[in-house]
């Protein structure tokens, strides 16, 4: 009898995506999914209007316009603190998780251990699971999310390749300190392994938080792989352009990768990014970050007030909180149960982690309109 292959075997829908299905089925408010729902820069929707307008709309090379790829490097330069070469270093993907997918393909071999961090992005681990590796992880400790460098060393073998870093984090808003990512650069370099970064929430910090590129530390910059994007800073989850830096030798390879899967990002919203990049200035990035401390402080005084007791995040826009209040045994309970009394939906926090540690816990996100979120916070009141 012909089959499905045994890959597709094992894949289950995301909870995050269930979540999002059943709070439209029942006309909630959506605190499931990061869809960021906040208005498009002007420069951006300038100029992907007019380069759809101007015929841009096709091919382009399979690492990316040189607009957009100088655009990144200026910015990486500035921000990151990471020097590269536009024309050999950087490749514009589709989306962050297109960069990390074509990355992992390039660097990963079957049987590879790859260090992971938890609570965990579901999209790295199943990526990981998709290419053969074996994640292992370093749970980190509520609320504060703290690790020590003996956890890091724990978990060595020979087989071990790869650390993943995701700062801020989803779920937990976690920001890798200097120190903390210190740890990881020494692990890297004394067990001869690559760091690979998810850096998407970079400008999105609070309270004073600093965010600091693995790449940039000393003796990092040739080991680490560097993915970022612009759906959440520009707000346009839907466009797809993210990319890689890298040193050339791992760039060669995760662009034949990226072409093999993609093609290219789409042309038009290249040209977009680039204007946005290069139009915006730090006025840009500090409302955005005054913005979303306000919408971050709204959603976790509520929680707060209902009785869901949430973890601070110090960077990215999503909260943890902790659901042992609401009825059910496991968190997909909770999660619907929380849906079916206010309208709002959440993600069951068992999705974040490898065992059952996640089962009192719910992640919420606040990348939302301000009516919308106010909304959800009424309806949060409810309880």
């Amino acid at each position: 009898m012909i089959k499905l292959s045994e890959k597709a075997g094992r894949i289950q829908q995301s909870e995050i995506r269930i979540m999002s299905v059943e709070s439209e089925r029942v006309g909630g408010v959506n605190l499931a999914q990061g869809i960021c729902d906040t208005e498009v820069p002007e420069p951006v929707r300038r100029e992907a209007h007019a380069s759809i307008e101007r015929g841009q709309n096709q091919y382009t090379r399979l690492d990316g316009i040189g607009e957009l790829r100088q655009a990144i490097a200026a910015k990486m330069r500035r921000y990151n603190r990471v020097e590269c070469d536009a024309e050999s270093e950087i490749v514009v993907t589709v989306g962050s998780t297109g960069g990390f997918y074509s990355a992992c393909l390039a660097v990963l071999n079957p049987g590879d251990e790859v260090i992971l961090f938890e609570p965990f992005y579901g999209y790295h681990l199943h990526t990981l699971e998709i290419v053969g590796a074996k994640p292992v992880f370093v749970t980190l400790r509520a609320p504060d999310w703290r690790f020590a460098a003996s956890d890091l060393e724990r978990l060595i073998t020979p087989r071990t390749k790869a650390i993943v870093v995701n700062s801020p984090a989803n779920p937990s808003g976690k920001v890798f300190t200097r120190e903390e990512l210190g740890w990881v650069a020494e692990t890297a370099a004394r067990h001869d392994l690559f760091v690979i970064t998810d850096e998407i929430y970079e400008y999105f910090l609070y309270d004073g938080r600093e965010h600091v590129s693995a790449a940039s530390l000393p003796g990092m910059r040739e080991r680490t792989i560097t993915i970022s994007g612009f759906s959440k800073t520009f707000s346009i989850t839907g466009w797809r352009v993210g990319y890689a830096v890298c040193a050339e030798r791992w760039a060669y390879a995760i662009g034949y990768f990226s072409d093999l899967a993609y093609i290219c990002a789409p042309s038009p919203f290249q040209r977009a990014v680039a204007a946005g990049l290069n139009e915006l200035g730090p006025g840009f990035y500090q409302a955005l970050q005054a913005e979303y401390a306000h919408k971050r402080e709204l959603l976790c005084s509520t929680l707060a007030e209902v009785g869901l007791t949430p973890s601070v995040p110090d960077g990215a826009y999503y909260v943890l909180a902790d659901a042992t209040a609401l009825p059910g045994t496991t968190s997909k309970q909770k999660a619907m149960a929380l849906l079916a009394e206010t309208g709002v939906a959440a993600v069951p926090g068992a999705s974040f982690y490898h065992d059952d540690a996640g089962e009192n816990l719910l992640r919420f996100c606040f990348a939302k309109t301000g009516s919308d979120l106010e909304e959800a916070c009424r309806r949060l009141r409810r309880l």
